[in-house]
This record gives structure tokens, sequence and C-alpha cells, in this order.
């Protein structure tokens, strides 16, 4: 049991394993399931994409795709209560401005380790989170 039990623990999810485990890990600080928020971040859609049916596919029917696709992914009675949310934008940004908007307490993310030109080419989300967040990040590596 945890002497400390947040009320709200925001849990960044890229449908990687790393972060859905950062979810397991946000349940047994909250004190509520109800207290875990997970955030996924899409690109912003632009008309310029490469995709023919642009027309029928815009950010809500992407948000409702993706919540639906968490929801199978985070199946079971222990995640019934967890809140799911789809952002537009740059992760780190929205993760944060996310996180100050429902009061988080706690924000747990992986880290998926990478270093050299991967990191430098591809950024660090977790490091953008922590440079911008208004509350403790809890930053979880292999």
């Amino acid at each position: 049991m945890n002497w400390f039990p947040k009320r709200t623990v925001v849990v960044p999810v890229d449908f990687s394993d790393d972060s859905l485990a950062a979810v397991e890990t946000a349940l047994e600080l909250v004190a509520e399931p109800s207290g875990v928020r997970v955030v996924h971040v899409l690109p912003e859609a632009a008309m310029m994409d490469p995709d023919p049916v642009w027309i029928e596919i815009d950010n809500a029917n992407r948000a409702e795709r993706t919540t639906e696709v968490l929801r199978q992914r985070l199946s079971g009675e222990k995640y019934e209560q967890v809140q799911i949310e789809i952002e537009f934008g740059d992760p780190g940004y929205r993760i944060a401005d996310f996180a100050q908007r429902v009061a988080a307490e706690l924000i747990v993310i992986p880290s998926h380790g990478r270093t050299g030109l991967g990191r430098m080419l591809l950024g660090s989300v977790a490091e953008r989170v922590i440079r911008l967040s208004h509350c403790p990040v809890l930053v979880l590596r292999k």
C-alpha cells in the first residue's frame, strides 16, 4: 500500500510496452484508479498529407479510433476507471500542458533510452516534459 497516494497521475502512452507498463506503476501510486489520466499525443493532420481520404479523417475521428485502441490494450477490470485523453501537437509540450490543466501531482513516463545520434534526431520527449512540467516527473528506465 502506498503511504502517500496521489489524486491525479498523468501517464503519456505511445503504445510501447514500456509506456503501458508505466500505467501499472501509476495505478500503484494513486488512491483511486480514476486518478490515472492516460494521454496519447497525435500529430496534427495536415491537408498536404498524402492520405487520399483526408476529407473523411478529422481529428475527432482520429481521437475516437485511438481511444478505442487504447481501451482494447488497457482492457480488464483494473483499467475500467482509468481516464484516456487524446491530444494533438508536439508531445512534450502537450503532455506538460495536459498535466497542468488536470492539476496532476505526478507524471509517470518511460524513457526509451536513446543516446547519441538517435536522441539528437528524434529528441527526448521525457526530457522536454521534465523541463516544461509544473509537477514532479517519474522517469522509468528499463
